[in-house]
């Protein structure tokens, strides 16, 4: 009888460890993004503001007047890293080995790229010549400087096509040795996609995510767009956090940014860092 007793609470004591257990053991990251305006105006103070937060790991897709290596030397001094370098798509084309060297000296694995240029809905032919770019970029930035190349989804690609989307399209048709993919889950949802079901379809190319959420009541579509006060903190919007986030635990994913386009990110990132590090 003592035996079974002992058995039971074990097992009762796993069943509630299991139910407390983190959703997001992880502490994410930062996207230089959210705090644009002040990186605009002065660099180090904005750091120290994000080392503060608890915040060590940094995509930056703006250099804020700097030389890649002076941002890495302020990124050293405070114990902090960039782990993802964004770039332009005419940056990628016309100027690769830049980019590749300025992503090696801040000391990024990923070079990653959030928008391809188009005029009106995106179509079959601009998925083509996406795909043909990324495969080449993303081969020349593994040959010559062992960096990743990954692609952040912005909504438009999700067009239908055939049983699927052109997201589903570019995906199938890169090549996974070259190309990844940066996973932003308002930009997902946005156009009507599953953030969570699209992870599970390819648990393998997705290695960076924004961390967003979208103010409830507004209604998305293949735009691309919408103002910036539609970002709310995590939690607060239309997202199912839990369910994206765990499927993206059983992912390829390796780096989770806090993307804040919203005026309010100095009150709404606390917020969010609260709302990750308490959800069980």
């Amino acid at each position: 009888m003592k035996k079974i007793l002992l058995a039971f609470v074990i097992l009762l004591s796993f069943s509630v460890a299991q139910a407390q257990k983190k959703v997001f053991p992880q502490t994410p990251g930062m996207v230089s993004y959210t705090y644009r305006n002040s990186f605009a105006k002065n660099v180090s103070a904005t750091l120290d503001t994000i080392k503060a937060l608890g915040i060590t790991d940094m995509e930056f897709s703006n250099l804020f007047g700097k030389t890649a290596a002076e941002l890495r030397k302020l990124l050293d001094e405070r114990g902090m890293k960039c782990s993802s370098f964004g770039v332009g798509y005419p940056d990628l084309q016309n100027k690769l080995a830049e980019v590749g060297n300025n992503a090696k000296t801040l000391g990024a694995t990923f070079v990653r790229v959030a928008w391809v240029p188009h005029k009106g809905p995106f179509t079959l032919d601009l998925a083509k010549q996406t795909v043909a770019d990324f495969n080449n970029f993303g081969k020349q930035l593994k040959d010559e400087f062992g960096l990743t190349f990954c692609y952040h989804n912005h909504g438009y690609e999700f067009e239908k096509f055939e049983d699927g989307t052109l997201f589903d399209y570019i995906v199938q048709h890169t090549d996974p040795q070259y190309v990844s993919f940066e996973l932003d889950i308002l930009w997902t949802f946005f156009p009507g996609a599953d953030p969570a079901a699209l992870i599970k379809k390819y648990p393998k190319r997705f290695k960076l995510m924004h961390l967003k959420d979208l103010r409830k009541g507004v209604v998305g579509n293949l735009s691309g767009g919408t103002p910036v006060e539609n970002d709310v903190a995590l939690g607060t919007g239309q997202l199912d956090l839990p369910a994206i986030l765990k499927a993206a635990q059983k992912s390829s994913i390796e780096h989770y940014y806090i993307e804040d386009e919203s005026p309010s990110y100095a009150t709404q990132v606390p917020q969010t860092i609260a709302y990750l590090s308490q959800l069980k």
